[in-house]
């Protein structure tokens, strides 16, 4: 049993090791054929392909800063409609609510989770995005488009909702028992023991789960494609078409490609760009986590 279970993390190891290679081999391809400075550091992207064989493979802009730019806005308004709903729906769930309600609301706010990205796609698509640009007509921003990016990332943060209430949930249960009945018994109440005791305690967990969820809003494809659209517009007007790094790489590897022309290559590095800050990402959390973790008897 020990050789099975050793075979079984070895061969994960070997798998993610060989997706690694597979991405960066190509991306070092790609960048023998165009500048890493001008992926890093260009501000236009538009990759485009000859139609004749005879022709040159590929040609355009591969400047990568208005997918990133992108990405961020994207993840950003994510954020900033899950961190607060989920952080505040993990406290009520795991220090007011009672055993029965909790019961209730828990599972009904997970239901979430399941729902498959298409579907908040459609939604996004379909109700939150014509919602916005109408709104935003009538109060005078006639430029808004009718795929933004703040209606994408309105519905990802409504998405990863239950993913931060989650983890939240779990990280705020685990403070002890003891050290809410020592701040009760020396006179503190409820709120006061939430916000100084229980809080402080769970912090470092709470910080990991956001950095974790924010790796979660960076690679989500689906609602970006409905919502956002696939306009590389180099913009900070959440109102107007935004793309993402994933759109892109979707987008470039549609179809039947020849992984022989920068246009193709450009998705291996897409990925591997994308790869790494996902990686950063949660080396960060996990070293908070880690750092900061107290240890309760």
């Amino acid at each position: 049993m020990q050789g099975f279970l050793l075979f079984c993390s070895t061969l994960a190891i070997l798998t993610t090791f060989g997706i690694v290679l597979s991405v960066l081999f190509e991306a070092m391809r790609f960048f023998q054929m165009i500048p890493v400075t001008e992926f890093i550091f260009g501000t236009e992207w538009s990759p485009q392909i000859a139609l004749r064989a005879d022709q040159q493979a590929s040609s355009g802009s591969f400047g990568a800063i208005p997918l990133f730019t992108g990405t961020l806005m994207i993840s950003f308004i994510a954020m900033c409609i899950a961190a607060p709903v989920g952080l505040m729906s993990a406290i009520y769930l795991a220090e007011y609510a009672s055993p029965r309600v909790r019961g209730i609301v828990k599972p009904i706010l997970e239901i979430l989770a399941g729902i498959p990205t298409v579907v908040y796609g459609f939604f996004a698509a379909l109700v939150a995005a014509p919602f916005i640009r109408d709104v935003a007509h009538a109060i005078g921003f006639t430029s808004a488009s009718s795929e933004s990016a703040l209606a994408a990332g309105a519905v990802m943060g409504i998405m990863i909702i239950p993913f931060v209430s989650s983890l939240s949930d779990d990280v705020i249960s685990a403070v002890p028992q003891s050290l809410r009945d020592g701040s009760l018994g020396l006179g503190a109440t409820p709120s006061e023991t939430v916000r100084q005791v229980v809080i402080p305690a769970a912090l470092p967990g709470i910080v990991g789960g956001l950095l974790l969820a924010v790796s979660r809003a960076i690679g989500e494809t689906m609602i970006v494609v409905m919502a956002a659209g696939l306009s590389s517009n180099l913009t900070a007007n959440p109102l107007e078409s935004v793309t993402t790094v994933t759109v892109q790489i979707v987008t470039l590897l549609v179809g039947d490609q020849e992984f022989d022309s920068p246009k193709t290559l450009a998705a291996f590095a897409l990925g591997l760009t994308l790869f790494v800050v996902t990686l950063a990402l949660n080396f960060v959390a996990l070293r908070i986590v880690k750092k900061y973790r107290e240890q309760y008897d």
